[in-house]
């Protein structure tokens, strides 16, 4: 699969070979150990994968439901009568098959996929860069497509990429795509990057989205034993990046956005002792005064006497 696809998750061969992903893991680490191929954070690659760059085809059939519910999300971000930049990407066409229900939408892309998928919504006005055809990812690159965003101002730009790590931010393994990336980033006053789980701690070659320029990062919840993802994401968060995860349990991260910032400290809650039901904690004020004690042990020991 590897050999075909160019990567695959550990997710998609745990579900082809209908076993664990503790086992699959297991096995990829065996093979890595043989120089058959390498490991990459939630997934594996050919050897010497850092450079190079899967095609569409293989792409797509890479981390499908999350990069659906990614979309899902990152859609539910985007307002009727918005102008907008979507970028090249599997993540992002799915991202444009959901926005051609948005009322009057403009969308600007440097994508044929992203164009296609938008291509029949009589509400959305749809803006193709210039620039030379890409085949392996249908994108226009190039010093045309870069000159065509020149002036250009937008709210949100949505962009994806190959790898993404706190350190650097998002990048991609080619040179021209990287360049356009970066001009569709310069054109909006907010960054909204697309990254299924397989691709935090992944780095590759050409930055296009710093870490300090990324608004918010919608990404989908990494497996239990991805000690890599959730760190990973956490060095984000303290980075400043609103962190969204989709399709997650969890209430604070389930379509509401993790601030990406440390938790607030509130000032404490006042402690109840252990086993002691409210009833029975007193103020100070109401405690009995100790003369009182006093009088009352000498009255219980006259009684006894008696």
């Amino acid at each position: 699969m590897v050999r075909a696809n160019g990567a695959v998750s550990l997710r998609e061969l745990a579900r082809v070979v209908q076993t664990s992903e503790v086992t699959v893991r297991r096995d990829v680490r065996a093979l890595e150990a043989e120089g058959l191929l390498d490991r990459r954070h939630g997934g594996a690659v050919l050897p010497g994968g850092f450079t190079r760059e899967s095609g569409f085809p293989q792409k797509s059939h890479l981390a499908t439901a999350e990069k659906t519910a990614i979309a899902d999300v990152a859609a539910s971000l985007v307002e009727e009568g918005e102008a907008i930049v979507v970028g090249a990407g599997t993540t992002t066409q799915e991202l444009a098959r959901r926005l051609a229900r948005v009322p009057g939408l403009t969308v600007v892309t440097n994508s044929l996929l992203v164009a296609q998928a938008l291509a029949h919504a009589n509400r959305v006005e749809v803006v193709m860069t210039g620039g030379t055809l890409r085949g392996s990812n249908y994108a226009l690159v190039g010093s045309g497509a870069e000159q065509s965003l020149q002036g250009l101002r937008v709210s949100r730009a949505f962009l994806s990429g190959s790898g993404l790590t706190a350190e650097r931010g998002l990048s991609t393994s080619n040179m021209l795509s990287a360049s356009v990336d970066r001009a569709l980033v310069q054109a909006a006053a907010e960054v909204v990057v697309l990254a299924d789980h397989t691709k935090l701690g992944t780095d590759t070659m050409f930055q296009t989205v710093p870490t300090d320029v990324m608004t918010r990062l919608v990404t989908d919840e990494p497996p239990p034993h991805d000690d890599r993802a959730a760190t990973e994401l956490q060095a984000l968060a303290d980075q400043g990046v609103q962190i969204t995860v989709a399709g997650s349990a969890h209430p604070a991260a389930a379509g509401d956005p993790m601030q990406g910032r440390r938790p607030r400290r509130d000032s404490p809650l006042p402690v109840q002792r252990r086993g002691a039901p409210p009833s029975q904690l007193r103020s100070a004020s109401s405690l009995p005064d100790p003369g009182d004690r006093e009088r009352e042990r000498a009255r219980v020991a006259d009684m006894r006497r008696r």
